[in-house]
């Protein structure tokens, strides 16, 4: 996440697809997910008290649901400045460690209250079949709701000035975004979007989707958000909004049942040729695969590809013990919550610009500028847009 949040500005490839498609950065919180859900298996193998467990796993959720909200529900420490700051009438309530939060609420109560065989002869579907139709259930809701739902014409208000954080008068735009349709995956028409603007509020969304990156919205001078753009480009969207959190959710499911294959000391590969094939059945009836709908076809490949990554780690560290190879990973793995915090508040940024060269000027934050103009100016024309 460190490596294609900073880098993903200066190579496209790396960073979000702006909307169908996946890049690197696409892979990341799928895996987070994933991950979390072979921790819960690993944390609840052994529940003597299901009330206890409980008690301990919404509260361990809703601490790190708040951390979330502190964290991405203002403006946290810039790198040129050290302002905090929450605007409760524009706070963000959803952001990635709410969604983890989600998935690993969702994996753990299924873990710790429904029944499961123990034999070891009955195949890992059978013995976690509720689990299965959790996913099921989930999915079927998500498609439901995201195909089936009618999206109308909406409106939104964006501040005349954007240029700083405060805003000191009433002065907003007004754009209208035209929909009356059912069953678009577009940016503008979505159902994802209309049930977040709804339910959490057109000012509690993400204020910078990642679709601004789109042909239609960007002025090819500067790299902004053209004003002759489509309304649609202004919007705020939440990539991590509620129904996309369904499918999300699915994912923590199945990195879960992986956690129980560990935990039964079986190396299978059922589940990864399972998630391809339905996968190759979602593009062919052309659901795309993208992160911020969080689609079928993205969550069965993320998750597949999660699962194979796991268990190419679990064969080169645990079976023939290479462990320098991964020293690195597994120490930001036991410390992945300071790391992440560190680094998305600007804190650790900020602290390595403190070194520089003679003149505080000379820090790396000029290094880092140097580098991403040449690489702009060279490189952004023959760099792929889409995997």
């Amino acid at each position: 996440m460190i490596f294609v949040d900073y880098a993903g500005s200066l190579f496209p490839f790396i960073g979000h697809s702006p909307w169908n498609g996946v890049h690197l950065a696409d892979f990341v919180m799928p895996f987070f997910l994933f991950i979390a859900g072979v921790s819960v298996a690993l944390v609840y193998k052994r529940v003597t008290n299901k009330r206890l467990a409980t008690r301990k796993a919404v509260l361990k959720a809703a601490q790190l649901f708040l951390l979330g909200i502190l964290l991405q529900g203002g403006y946290f420490h810039g790198i040129t400045s050290l302002t905090f700051g929450v605007d409760i009438e524009s706070i963000r309530w959803l952001g990635i460690l709410q969604r983890i939060t989600i998935g690993y609420v969702v994996a753990a109560l299924c873990e710790i209250w429904f029944p499961r065989r123990t034999q070891k002869e009955v195949a890992v579907f059978k013995s976690y079949y509720l689990h299965w139709c959790v996913a099921v259930g989930l999915t079927i809701i998500y498609s439901m709701l995201l195909y089936g739902l009618y999206v109308p014409d909406w409106q939104f208000k964006v501040p005349q000035s954007t240029s700083s954080l405060l805003q000191l008068n009433d002065s907003y735009v007004i754009y209208t975004v035209n929909c009356a349709t059912r069953g678009d995956l577009g940016p503008a028409c979505n159902s994802a979007g209309m049930i977040d603007r709804y339910v959490l509020g057109v000012d509690h969304l993400y204020k910078k989707p990642v679709y601004r990156n789109l042909k239609e919205c960007r002025d090819s001078r500067n790299d902004q958000v053209s004003e002759s753009s489509p309304s649609w480009c202004h919007a705020p969207f939440d990539p991590e909004g509620i129904l996309s959190s369904f499918t999300a959710a699915v994912t923590c499911i199945i990195g879960l049942q992986y956690g129980h294959i560990l935990v039964q000391l079986e190396v299978r590969s059922s589940l990864e040729i399972a998630s391809f094939f339905i996968c190759l059945l979602c593009l062919i009836f052309h659901i795309p695969l993208n992160k911020s709908l969080y689609t079928i076809s993205y969550m069965l490949l993320t998750s597949s590809s999660a699962g194979l990554t796991f268990c190419a780690l679990y064969v080169l560290v645990d079976i023939y013990g290479y462990r320098r190879l991964t020293f690195v990973l597994e120490w930001m793995g036991i410390h992945s919550l300071s790391t992440y915090i560190l680094i998305s508040s600007n804190l650790a940024v900020m602290a390595i610009q403190g070194f520089y060269w003679i003149s505080p000027e000379n820090n790396i934050g000029l290094t880092y500028w140097l580098f991403s103009t040449v690489c702009t100016s060279k490189l952004n024309n023959c760099l792929p847009s889409d995997l």
